[in-house]
């Protein structure tokens, strides 16, 4: 396959010679809704019904658990899916978790998270903040977490899918697009582009972008 191939069609490229194993990649954007919605209203039970914590601060958690997604989205992104593969078999690993997202971002049925790669990813993250944070806290702490998630598999089938008017998802499409189209190196939050701007991967403002923005200030 050329390195710089990039597919625009809602088309698909086989990964795996196992049927089941390529059956395992291919998700419905549903998925993570049917899957995650259930285990956050849970932990959103057990924050304020099983808790002993002020309703105060169990908000507080929720905030600073989307807080902390933001962050581990943009990490994960920018050094897990875009590291640098040095050989064949890493190459190959790479194409499998991200490569061909880039190379087919229209592919309506790898956008989402495979369960297969998620589950035991938020079963790893939510003993981490257990052991860090305590039973008290961790409950509101995953609810925001998981939220924020959540969130970010919903905009990333909606930036490459939906046909976005609104403002704000207009930006966060327009974000991802850049970094799909104009420069890889660059714009790595998906569902927030906070942590580019303040780590320094933002995209720089082109000259149109900024009359645009000051013609909006004006109006």
């Amino acid at each position: 396959m050329p390195k710089n191939f990039v597919s625009n069609k809602d088309e698909t490229v086989r990964m795996f010679e196992n049927d089941f194993m390529e059956a395992l990649s291919h998700v419905h954007p549903s998925v993570p809704v049917i899957i995650y919605l259930p285990v956050i209203l849970y932990f959103i039970y057990k924050s304020f019904v099983m808790s002993k914590i002020t309703v105060l601060n169990i908000l507080m958690l929720i905030v600073i658990g989307i807080i902390v997604w933001t962050f581990t989205e943009y990490t994960l992104h920018r050094f897990i899916f875009h590291y640098k593969a040095k050989s064949a078999f890493g190459e190959k690993i790479h194409f499998i978790f991200h490569g061909v997202h880039h190379d087919y971002p229209s592919d309506s049925k790898r956008l989402v998270m495979p369960p297969s790669v998620s589950i035991p990813l938020a079963i790893l993250f939510y003993f981490i903040f257990d052991s860090l944070l305590g039973k008290s806290y961790v409950a509101p702490f995953f609810v925001g977490f998981l939220t924020g998630y959540l969130f970010y598999d919903i905009t990333h089938y909606a930036v490459h899918h939906f046909n976005i008017h609104n403002k704000f998802w207009l930006a966060l499409k327009k974000h991802h697009m850049k970094h799909h189209y104009q420069n890889s190196e660059l714009g790595f939050g998906v569902s927030s582009p906070v942590w580019d701007k303040i780590i320094g991967t933002d995209f720089p403002e082109t000259k149109n972008e900024k009359n645009n923005l000051q013609m909006e200030e004006i109006n």
